[in-house]
């Protein structure tokens, strides 16, 4: 099980999809370390030999910021958000959709659970006007 970034990455997928465990790189990141480092993204990760796994981790040390690095400069970010107190700021701060999504109704994972309020609805016996 080759070990990049800190991750452990699975042997039984191929290289391809399994340089996506680590947090910052996607399925083109994914693509243009291989290319650069001139490896088959067929190949399954555990085929890979040493020389192979130490190219891709020069290439992702070099050129990416990932994992622990790349966490911490979007908690800053989002930390300088709140402080100076911008639109996005107050969004994170109230834990709201922060990219202009509607929140009448979904939002669900968002907001959490519902909460039930307390004269709500329609009251029985009161005539509709």
């Amino acid at each position: 099980m080759p070990r990049i970034a800190g991750v452990d990455l699975s042997k039984e997928k191929p290289i391809g999809v399994a340089l996506q465990y680590i947090y910052g790189i996607g399925h083109t990141s994914s693509k243009k370390i291989l290319a650069v480092a001139q490896i088959e993204s067929g190949i399954k990760a555990k085929d890979l030999n040493e020389e192979q796994v130490i190219r891709i981790q020069n290439i992702i040390s070099e050129q990416y910021k990932v994992e622990g690095d790349l966490r911490r400069e979007v908690q800053s970010n989002i930390k300088r958000l709140i402080e100076i107190g911008s639109t996005r700021g107050i969004r994170h701060r109230m834990n709201l959709p922060v990219h202009g999504q509607r929140t009448r109704t979904n939002a669900r994972t968002k907001r959490g659970a519902k909460k039930t309020v307390a004269g709500r609805g329609r009251r029985r016996g009161v005539a509709k006007k």
